[in-house]
């Protein structure tokens, strides 16, 4: 039994993580603004405090703190709100892991499958390539360097690049429920996805077995916004419609964050099998109808 603490563990991926954590006999923390639970504790960035209690004897950490990056148009107020509340949030712990010297075995952090930028190419990115040179590429890439401080403590990092998490409730599956389903822009876009059972299981594999280092947290199986819509709308039993919603439009509603709807490059997870990692719902038509 592992003793972890989790920053965003009251949001979509956190709640379902401490429910299977706990399952398998876990002792979960979590770090919120109004704590309300037995097992829920205050910190307060903009004080740079944490309660003590939260630390005590703490093995893990997983990082998934952060603004939702889709869920307000992107002025430049919000895109520092959307960095700051990464970063920062991993600077405050790593000042109080070593303010204590707590000895941790692993900081376990998110990341976004954005990393190598917005951008629509036939390349299939590994956890090797570099970061986009976009606004995307850089929330990762900041995001990221906060978590790899952790190893000037000598505490091993690992790091999930995640792509569109798929769920039962809430998240992006939501808001794709449309009365009539449709492309998005070109329909040629990929879009990389997960389940969100096979998310919370990798961030499992990290805390029971060897899994540091960075991984695109993605699905096998490759799909455009022209094939994903097709199978989300004969699983939900909704329309289809061939005609693509046009992508000027979706900059009108959306200003600049419009670029994630009308961009994206294939993630390969060869890593992630290699190290082992069998999934669950490695198929699109599989994985909604499971949800």
């Amino acid at each position: 039994m592992a003793k972890i603490l989790i920053t965003g563990g009251t949001g979509l991926v956190g709640s379902r993580l401490t429910e299977l954590l706990t399952k398998n006999k876990h002792e979960v923390r979590i770090l919120s603004r109004t704590p309300e639970g037995k097992n829920e504790f205050k910190w307060d960035i903009s004080n740079n405090y944490i309660d003590e209690k939260a630390l005590t004897d703490i093995e893990y950490v997983i990082h998934l703190a952060g603004a939702g990056i889709a869920d307000k148009r992107w002025t430049d107020a919000r895109k520092k709100v959307i960095i700051d509340s990464r970063v920062d949030t991993a600077n405050l712990i790593f000042k109080k892991i070593k303010a204590q010297k707590i000895t941790l075995k692993g900081f376990i952090s998110s990341s976004g499958s954005n990393y190598y930028g917005a951008k629509t190419t036939d390349k299939i990115y590994k956890e090797t390539d570099n970061a986009g040179d976009d606004y995307l590429g850089e929330v990762c890439q900041k995001w990221e360097q906060a978590a790899h401080q952790f190893e000037k403590l000598n505490i091993p990092v690992t790091i999930l690049r995640t792509g569109v998490v798929l769920s039962k409730k809430g998240g992006a599956l939501d808001q794709m429920k449309t009365p009539i389903v449709a492309p998005l822009g070109s329909g040629k876009q990929y879009m990389a996805w997960i389940h969100i059972d096979d998310l919370c299981g990798l961030y499992i594999k990290a805390i029971e077995e060897d899994f540091t280092g960075v991984y695109n947290a993605v699905s096998p199986e490759f799909h455009t916004s022209k094939t994903f819509s097709k199978t989300l709308a004969k699983a939900i039993k909704r329309p289809f419609l061939a005609i693509n919603v046009p992508g000027f439009l979706l900059k009108l509603i959306f200003g600049e964050l419009a670029i994630i709807l009308l961009e994206g490059s294939r993630l390969s997870s060869e890593k992630i099998a290699e190290k082992g990692f069998n999934f669950q719902h490695k198929e699109l038509k599989e994985a909604l109808n499971n949800l």
